[in-house]
Protein backbone atom coordinates (compact mmCIF):
# COMPACT_ATOMS: atom_id res chain seq x y z
CA UNK A 1 0.00 0.00 0.00
CA UNK A 2 3.11 2.71 0.75
CA UNK A 3 4.78 1.55 -2.28
CA UNK A 4 1.75 2.40 -4.28
CA UNK A 5 0.09 5.17 -2.63
CA UNK A 6 -1.41 7.13 -4.99
CA UNK A 7 -1.59 10.40 -2.48
CA UNK A 8 2.67 10.49 -3.82
CA UNK A 9 3.82 11.79 -6.98
CA UNK A 10 7.22 10.28 -6.66
CA UNK A 11 8.47 6.60 -6.18
CA UNK A 12 9.20 5.65 -2.53
CA UNK A 13 12.68 3.73 -3.89
CA UNK A 14 13.33 2.82 -0.10
CA UNK A 15 9.52 0.83 0.40
CA UNK A 16 9.66 0.01 -3.12
CA UNK A 17 12.83 -2.24 -2.32
CA UNK A 18 11.98 -3.39 1.05
CA UNK A 19 8.65 -5.21 -1.04
CA UNK A 20 11.58 -6.75 -3.13
CA UNK A 21 13.23 -8.01 -0.08
CA UNK A 22 10.22 -9.38 1.27
CA UNK A 23 9.69 -11.25 -1.86
CA UNK A 24 12.91 -12.90 -1.73
CA UNK A 25 13.03 -13.90 1.47
CA UNK A 26 9.32 -15.82 1.46
CA UNK A 27 9.31 -18.96 -0.39
CA UNK A 28 5.69 -18.01 -1.88
CA UNK A 29 6.74 -14.16 -2.05
CA UNK A 30 6.32 -14.22 -5.84
CA UNK A 31 3.18 -15.75 -6.14
CA UNK A 32 1.57 -13.40 -3.30
CA UNK A 33 3.35 -10.31 -4.72
CA UNK A 34 1.85 -10.65 -8.33
CA UNK A 35 -1.62 -11.28 -6.76
CA UNK A 36 -1.35 -8.10 -4.83
CA UNK A 37 0.35 -6.45 -8.21
CA UNK A 38 -2.58 -7.22 -10.24
CA UNK A 39 -5.29 -6.13 -8.09
CA UNK A 40 -2.99 -2.62 -7.74
CA UNK A 41 -2.34 -2.37 -11.47
CA UNK A 42 -6.06 -2.92 -12.07
CA UNK A 43 -7.13 0.40 -9.55
CA UNK A 44 -8.95 2.99 -11.41
CA UNK A 45 -7.32 5.43 -9.51
CA UNK A 46 -4.19 6.20 -12.61
CA UNK A 47 -1.76 7.30 -9.82
CA UNK A 48 -1.72 3.70 -7.97
CA UNK A 49 -1.95 1.84 -11.04
CA UNK A 50 1.37 3.74 -12.56
CA UNK A 51 3.33 2.89 -9.34
CA UNK A 52 2.13 -0.56 -9.21
CA UNK A 53 3.70 -1.17 -12.60
CA UNK A 54 6.96 0.57 -11.28
CA UNK A 55 7.05 -1.96 -8.41
CA UNK A 56 6.17 -4.85 -11.07
CA UNK A 57 9.15 -3.78 -13.36
CA UNK A 58 11.49 -3.26 -9.99
CA UNK A 59 10.65 -6.76 -8.92
CA UNK A 60 11.53 -7.81 -12.35
CA UNK A 61 14.93 -6.86 -12.03
CA UNK A 62 15.76 -7.80 -8.98
CA UNK A 63 13.63 -11.21 -7.86
CA UNK A 64 14.99 -13.57 -9.77
CA UNK A 65 14.14 -16.73 -11.50
CA UNK A 66 11.61 -17.41 -8.86
CA UNK A 67 9.68 -14.23 -9.74
CA UNK A 68 10.13 -14.19 -13.79
CA UNK A 69 8.30 -18.20 -13.68
CA UNK A 70 5.44 -16.76 -12.40
CA UNK A 71 4.94 -13.65 -13.92
CA UNK A 72 5.13 -15.55 -17.10
CA UNK A 73 2.44 -17.61 -16.49
CA UNK A 74 -1.47 -17.09 -17.85
CA UNK A 75 -2.89 -16.78 -14.50
CA UNK A 76 -1.20 -13.55 -13.76
CA UNK A 77 -0.52 -12.21 -17.81
CA UNK A 78 -4.62 -12.60 -18.07
CA UNK A 79 -5.05 -9.67 -15.25
CA UNK A 80 -2.58 -7.62 -16.93
CA UNK A 81 -4.66 -7.91 -20.31
CA UNK A 82 -7.91 -6.80 -18.38
CA UNK A 83 -6.63 -3.41 -18.26
CA UNK A 84 -6.25 -3.47 -21.52
CA UNK A 85 -9.39 -5.61 -22.62
CA UNK A 86 -12.77 -2.86 -23.83
CA UNK A 87 -14.69 -6.61 -22.03
CA UNK A 88 -13.11 -5.64 -18.85
CA UNK A 89 -11.26 -2.42 -17.44
CA UNK A 90 -9.74 -0.84 -20.27
CA UNK A 91 -13.93 0.91 -20.84
CA UNK A 92 -11.97 2.76 -17.95
CA UNK A 93 -8.45 2.02 -18.01
CA UNK A 94 -6.53 5.40 -18.54
CA UNK A 95 -4.88 5.35 -21.51
CA UNK A 96 -1.60 6.21 -19.76
CA UNK A 97 -1.87 3.32 -17.65
CA UNK A 98 -2.51 1.04 -20.76
CA UNK A 99 -0.15 2.38 -23.03
CA UNK A 100 2.45 1.41 -20.18
CA UNK A 101 1.30 -2.06 -19.49
CA UNK A 102 1.55 -2.51 -23.00
CA UNK A 103 5.36 -1.46 -23.00
CA UNK A 104 5.64 -3.87 -20.16
CA UNK A 105 4.47 -6.89 -21.98
CA UNK A 106 5.91 -6.30 -24.98
CA UNK A 107 9.77 -5.87 -23.32
CA UNK A 108 9.29 -8.94 -21.77
CA UNK A 109 8.65 -10.25 -25.29
CA UNK A 110 12.08 -8.75 -25.68
CA UNK A 111 13.78 -9.85 -23.03
CA UNK A 112 12.35 -13.10 -22.18
CA UNK A 113 11.97 -14.62 -25.48
CA UNK A 114 11.99 -18.05 -24.36
CA UNK A 115 8.58 -17.30 -22.33
CA UNK A 116 6.32 -18.74 -24.71
CA UNK A 117 3.08 -17.79 -23.09
CA UNK A 118 4.55 -14.17 -22.66
CA UNK A 119 4.77 -13.96 -26.66
CA UNK A 120 1.15 -15.77 -27.03
CA UNK A 121 -0.36 -12.98 -24.80
CA UNK A 122 1.35 -10.46 -26.88
CA UNK A 123 0.23 -12.26 -30.28
CA UNK A 124 -3.19 -12.28 -29.41
CA UNK A 125 -3.40 -8.82 -28.27
CA UNK A 126 -2.41 -7.91 -31.18
CA UNK A 127 -4.23 -10.38 -33.16
CA UNK A 128 -7.67 -8.84 -31.62
CA UNK A 129 -6.41 -5.40 -32.41
CA UNK A 130 -6.24 -4.16 -29.33
CA UNK A 131 -2.76 -3.71 -29.81
CA UNK A 132 -2.24 -1.68 -33.24
CA UNK A 133 1.55 -1.57 -33.34
CA UNK A 134 4.84 -2.39 -31.35
CA UNK A 135 5.52 0.23 -28.71
CA UNK A 136 8.98 1.77 -29.50
CA UNK A 137 11.81 0.82 -26.87
CA UNK A 138 14.90 3.12 -27.71
CA UNK A 139 17.77 1.33 -28.05
CA UNK A 140 19.60 4.24 -26.00
CA UNK A 141 16.80 3.11 -22.97
CA UNK A 142 18.26 0.72 -20.58
CA UNK A 143 16.13 -2.26 -20.05
CA UNK A 144 14.32 -3.17 -18.33
CA UNK A 145 14.02 0.16 -16.34
CA UNK A 146 16.86 0.26 -14.37
CA UNK A 147 15.60 -0.07 -10.37
CA UNK A 148 17.28 1.00 -7.10
CA UNK A 149 20.44 -0.33 -6.09
CA UNK A 150 20.31 -1.92 -2.98
CA UNK A 151 23.03 -1.29 0.30
CA UNK A 152 26.24 -3.31 -0.63
CA UNK A 153 25.56 -3.45 -4.43
CA UNK A 154 28.30 -4.65 -6.28
CA UNK A 155 28.47 -1.41 -7.90
CA UNK A 156 28.73 0.26 -4.61
CA UNK A 157 31.77 -2.39 -3.81
CA UNK A 158 33.67 -2.79 -7.33
CA UNK A 159 35.17 0.42 -7.70
CA UNK A 160 36.22 -0.14 -11.42
CA UNK A 161 32.57 -1.60 -12.30
CA UNK A 162 31.27 1.68 -11.04
CA UNK A 163 33.78 4.03 -12.74
CA UNK A 164 32.70 2.16 -16.15
CA UNK A 165 29.46 2.35 -15.48
CA UNK A 166 29.22 5.79 -15.00
CA UNK A 167 31.42 6.42 -18.12
CA UNK A 168 29.26 4.37 -20.59
CA UNK A 169 26.22 5.92 -19.15
CA UNK A 170 27.67 9.39 -19.79
CA UNK A 171 28.09 8.80 -23.56
CA UNK A 172 26.45 9.67 -26.26
CA UNK A 173 27.22 7.01 -28.47
CA UNK A 174 24.39 3.91 -28.75
CA UNK A 175 27.38 1.63 -28.53
CA UNK A 176 28.26 2.92 -24.97
CA UNK A 177 24.88 2.78 -23.85
CA UNK A 178 24.00 -0.53 -25.12
CA UNK A 179 27.25 -1.90 -23.60
CA UNK A 180 25.63 -0.25 -20.32
CA UNK A 181 22.92 -2.37 -20.65
CA UNK A 182 24.88 -5.13 -20.68
CA UNK A 183 26.83 -4.52 -17.73
CA UNK A 184 23.61 -3.83 -15.54
CA UNK A 185 22.34 -7.18 -16.50
CA UNK A 186 25.24 -9.20 -15.61
CA UNK A 187 25.73 -7.42 -12.55
CA UNK A 188 21.75 -7.49 -11.50
CA UNK A 189 22.25 -11.57 -12.64
CA UNK A 190 25.31 -12.00 -9.87
CA UNK A 191 23.15 -9.72 -7.69
CA UNK A 192 20.63 -12.15 -7.84
CA UNK A 193 21.71 -15.50 -7.55
CA UNK A 194 24.02 -13.66 -4.01
CA UNK A 195 20.21 -12.75 -2.98
CA UNK A 196 18.97 -16.50 -4.15
CA UNK A 197 21.60 -17.41 -1.74
CA UNK A 198 20.65 -15.39 0.90
CA UNK A 199 17.00 -16.55 1.10
CA UNK A 200 18.02 -20.39 0.87
CA UNK A 201 20.14 -20.08 3.71
CA UNK A 202 17.28 -17.90 5.50
CA UNK A 203 14.81 -20.49 4.72
CA UNK A 204 17.02 -23.61 5.45
CA UNK A 205 18.14 -22.51 8.86
CA UNK A 206 14.73 -21.01 9.88
CA UNK A 207 13.35 -24.87 8.66
CA UNK A 208 16.13 -26.34 10.59
CA UNK A 209 14.97 -24.50 13.91
CA UNK A 210 11.10 -25.19 13.63
CA UNK A 211 11.82 -29.06 13.01
CA UNK A 212 14.57 -29.29 15.62
CA UNK A 213 12.00 -27.45 18.27
CA UNK A 214 8.95 -29.78 17.17
CA UNK A 215 11.39 -32.76 17.58
CA UNK A 216 12.02 -32.35 20.74
CA UNK A 217 8.67 -31.79 21.93
CA UNK A 218 7.88 -34.83 20.68
CA UNK A 219 10.78 -36.44 22.06
CA UNK A 220 9.91 -35.69 25.15
CA UNK A 221 6.33 -36.61 25.06
CA UNK A 222 7.99 -40.05 24.13
CA UNK A 223 9.97 -40.55 26.95
CA UNK A 224 6.85 -40.04 28.83
CA UNK A 225 5.53 -42.41 26.71
CA UNK A 226 2.81 -40.04 25.64
CA UNK A 227 2.84 -40.61 22.00
CA UNK A 228 0.05 -40.94 20.14
CA UNK A 229 0.43 -43.03 16.65
CA UNK A 230 -0.36 -40.34 14.92
CA UNK A 231 2.43 -37.93 16.48
CA UNK A 232 4.50 -41.12 15.96
CA UNK A 233 3.99 -40.91 12.35
CA UNK A 234 5.37 -37.00 12.62
CA UNK A 235 8.06 -37.69 14.65
CA UNK A 236 9.17 -40.23 11.99
CA UNK A 237 8.53 -37.76 9.24
CA UNK A 238 10.64 -35.21 10.65
CA UNK A 239 13.33 -37.54 11.25
CA UNK A 240 13.52 -38.17 8.00
CA UNK A 241 13.46 -34.71 6.56
CA UNK A 242 15.89 -33.27 8.95
CA UNK A 243 18.23 -36.14 7.59
CA UNK A 244 17.63 -34.96 4.05
CA UNK A 245 18.48 -31.25 5.56
CA UNK A 246 22.04 -32.00 6.54
CA UNK A 247 23.49 -32.12 2.95
CA UNK A 248 21.69 -28.73 2.15
CA UNK A 249 23.03 -27.18 5.47
CA UNK A 250 26.51 -28.54 3.73
CA UNK A 251 26.10 -27.15 0.45
CA UNK A 252 25.12 -23.89 1.85
CA UNK A 253 28.48 -23.35 4.29
CA UNK A 254 30.47 -24.62 0.82
CA UNK A 255 28.63 -21.03 -0.50
CA UNK A 256 29.53 -19.16 2.36
CA UNK A 257 33.04 -19.59 3.06
CA UNK A 258 33.89 -16.18 2.54
CA UNK A 259 31.26 -14.77 4.87
CA UNK A 260 32.10 -15.85 8.08
CA UNK A 261 28.63 -14.52 9.99
CA UNK A 262 26.53 -16.37 7.68
CA UNK A 263 28.72 -19.67 7.96
CA UNK A 264 28.84 -19.27 11.69
CA UNK A 265 25.02 -19.53 11.47
CA UNK A 266 24.71 -22.58 9.13
CA UNK A 267 27.57 -24.19 11.40
CA UNK A 268 25.33 -23.36 14.62
CA UNK A 269 22.08 -25.06 12.46
CA UNK A 270 24.27 -27.99 11.94
CA UNK A 271 24.99 -28.59 15.50
CA UNK A 272 21.23 -28.32 16.33
CA UNK A 273 20.38 -30.67 13.77
CA UNK A 274 23.24 -33.28 14.56
CA UNK A 275 22.14 -33.17 18.23
CA UNK A 276 18.48 -33.61 17.52
CA UNK A 277 19.36 -36.68 14.82
CA UNK A 278 21.67 -38.60 18.00
CA UNK A 279 18.64 -37.79 20.73
CA UNK A 280 15.94 -39.11 18.48
CA UNK A 281 18.42 -42.74 17.21
CA UNK A 282 19.57 -42.48 21.06
CA UNK A 283 15.57 -42.94 22.49
CA UNK A 284 13.45 -44.17 19.66
CA UNK A 285 15.91 -46.25 17.45
CA UNK A 286 17.50 -48.22 20.26
CA UNK A 287 14.25 -49.18 21.48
Amino acid sequence: DEATDPSISEENWECIQRFCDQVNADMEGPLFALRLLAHKIQSPQEGEALHALTVLETCVNNCGERFHSEMAKFRFLNELIKVLSPKYYGIWSSEKVKSRVTEVIFSWTVWFPQEVKIQEAYQMLKKQGIVKEDPKLLEDKILPPPSPRPQNSIFDTDEEKSKLLARLLKSSHPEDLQAANRLIQSVIKEEQEKSAQVSRRVNTISEVSENVKRMDELLENYRRHELSPADQETLQALFQRCEKLRPLLFRLASEAVADEEALAEILQANDKLSQALGQYRQVVTSQ
